[in-house]
């Protein structure tokens, strides 16, 4: 299998370089990436970018130029009830920060369900090895208090987390008719008056975690 892996961070990037055998370095218009084999599969790996725009602008790109089978992004997220360290794989992916008007719901990008499924192959393997799994909720803001947390749960009361990537690239991928899947380590609690003290600490231990879990999911792929 062609797997895509946009990272979020240059540590977990590092070390998933690590997974591969012979990693080669490639240049793609302003993009650099690397391409290597590991558990079987090709492997084409490279940062997303922040933001919704960057991440699906990066996205895009690299599926009409790799044309992978299946897409895996990973990173950080805040927790809206999860707490700091819990690695959860999106079973579902909506925007808190997206109404479309009238004829739609809240949070529904124009032409697309509410809530963007991810690939049930590997939401099957998540649940066989007891993974956490939930509806991640994407929007272009580092969510930091109590009150945009609850403004977001009044909207989506299941959300297990927030992020600023996640639905952008499940919609370029639902777009372009590509399975993926979304991991996301708890990197901080929005609300908590240390929120982005945990944020910047989290980053050194952020990547290890997400890492472990990526490992689980690509040994069971086939």
């Amino acid at each position: 299998m062609k797997i895509l892996i946009l990272a979020a961070m240059d540590k977990e990037l590092d070390l998933l370089i690590n997974l591969l055998e012979n990693p080669q370095k490639h240049e793609y218009e302003d993009i650099s990436f690397w391409k290597g084999n590991s558990l079987n599969h090709e492997i084409i790996l490279t940062k997303c970018g922040i933001g919704k725009v960057n991440s699906a602008l990066r996205t895009l790109n690299l599926l009409h130029f790799i044309k992978p089978d299946l897409v895996i992004n990973s990173g950080v997220a805040g927790g809206a009830g999860c707490p700091i360290g819990s690695v959860i794989v999106a079973d579902a992916l909506a925007y808190h920060d997206v109404w479309c008007g009238p004829g739609t719901e809240y949070g529904q990008a124009d032409g697309l369900p509410l809530l963007m499924k991810p690939s049930q192959k590997v939401l099957d393997i998540a649940a066989a090895l007891n993974l956490s799994t939930g509806l991640i909720c994407t929007g272009d803001k580092f969510i930091s208090t109590s009150e945009e947390i609850q403004f977001i749960k009044s909207k989506f009361p299941e959300v297990k987390a927030v992020d600023m990537e996640s639905a952008a690239i499940a919609q370029t991928c639902l777009m372009l008719e590509t399975p993926f899947a979304i991991v996301r380590v708890v990197s901080d609690t929005p609300g908590d008056g240390e929120n982005i003290s945990q944020y910047k600490d989290f980053w050194e231990k952020a990547p290890e975690k997400t890492f472990l879990v990526l490992n689980s999911i690509l040994s069971h792929l086939k």
